[in-house]
């Protein structure tokens, strides 16, 4: 999950902008359990079409 959605309860900010420490601490411990949690959703598209054309090259190259 991605933390740029996200919406603090204690100042009712997005987390991403870290305006309070709590927005702050919420996005430090995200991207501290989830490497991932800095892209963005397109980003995360582009490298899944390219992971699947890799492979499909690969399953050509093989048969």
């Amino acid at each position: 999950m991605t933390y740029d959605r996200l919406v603090c309860a204690n100042c009712a900010s997005p987390v991403a902008e870290g305006r309070c420490h709590v927005c702050r601490a919420s996005r430090e411990r995200l991207q501290q359990e989830n490497p991932f949690a800095n892209l963005s959703p397109m980003t995360l598209i582009a490298l899944l079409a390219i992971l699947i054309t890799a492979l499909a090259l690969l399953a050509h190259q093989t048969a």
